[in-house]
C-alpha cells in the first residue's frame, strides 16, 4: 500500500525465527542491537524489496522497543522523515476488534451483491518490479559454531574474502561444549547471493559443527 503496488505472496521473501537462539539475542544486545521479526518494504532504484525475516536493528531505533502484544509500522519518507504507528496487535480485545471489523466488511460486501473484496484504489494497474532476495545488499550478523583449533578463523575469513565480503567486527566467545566455540561476525554491506554461497562453503568445512546462523541488519 505504501508504494501503491499490489504484491502477491510469491513476490515476498519470508523467513521465520526457528534459527534464532537465546545466545543470538544476547550477542546482539552486547553489540547494541535488538532482534526483531520485520516485514520490510523498501524502494531500491526502480524496484521494490519485499521481505519478512528476523532483523538486527539498533537499540536506539524506534522499533527496538516494540514488545509484548504491541505491533508497529515504521515509515521513512523523503520529506516527513521517521514516523511510527504503534498499538496493540494481539490479546483478547485487539483480536476481537479485528475479527468483528472483518465480519462487518464481509457483510457490507454481501449486502451490495458483490462477492469480491474491494481493492485499494491507490494500487497501480502494473504489478511493478520486485527485487529478488539474492540481489539485495545489506550488512549481516553471522554466528559460526566451530571446533576450537588454530586456523579455523583464517579459513572462514578467506572464504568470505573470496566472495568479496568484508568483516566489520569479529568476536570469539567461550566454548559452549566439546571444544565448540561460537564465532560472532558483523560484516559490511554484501550481496545476498554472495553471502549464501560463502556460508554454504564455510558450513562444509570439517571444523564446523552446526549450520551457521545469519541475520540481516537494518538501520
Amino acid at each position: 500500500m505504501g508504494f501503491g503496488i499490489e504484491a502477491k505472496p510469491k513476490d515476498i521473501y519470508t523467513e521465520g525465527i526457528t534459527q534464532i537462539e537465546a545466545c543470538d539475542i544476547e550477542y546482539a544486545k552486547e553489540m547494541g542491537y535488538a532482534i526483531k521479526l520485520l516485514a520490510i518494504a523498501k524502494r531500491s532504484g526502480d524496484e521494490l524489496e519485499l521481505r519478512v525475516h528476523p532483523t538486527l536493528i539498533s537499540e536506539k531505533h524506534l522499533l527496538s522497543n516494540v514488545n509484548d502484544v504491541y505491533n508497529a509500522i515504521f515509515i521513512k519518507g523523503d520529506l516527513i522523515g521517521d514516523n511510527l504507528f504503534y498499538g496493540k496487535g494481539a490479546g483478547a480485545a485487539p483480536t476481537s476488534s479485528a475479527v468483528v471489523s472483518d465480519i462487518v466488511a464481509i457483510a457490507k460486501t454481501i449486502s451490495r451483491g458483490c462477492c469480491k473484496v474491494e481493492k485499494c484504489v491507490a494500487f497501480k494497474k502494473d504489478i511493478g518490479k520486485f527485487k529478488s532476495i539474492d540481489n539485495i545488499k545489506t550488512r549481516y550478523y553471522i554466528r559460526f559454531s566451530a571446533i576450537d583449533k588454530p586456523g579455523v578463523l583464517t579459513k572462514i575469513s578467506g572464504i568470505l574474502a573470496k566472495y568479496g565480503i568484508s568483516i566489520a567486527h569479529v568476536t570469539q566467545k567461550q566454548r559452549k561444549s566439546q571444544k565448540v566455540v561460537p564465532i560472532i561476525m558483523m560484516t559490511h554491506e554484501a550481496l545476498e547471493r554472495d553471502m549464501t554461497k560463502a556460508i554454504k562453503e564455510i558450513d562444509n568445512l570439517s571444523a564446523m559443527k552446526k549450520k551457521s546462523v545469519r541475520v540481516r541488519v537494518e538501520g
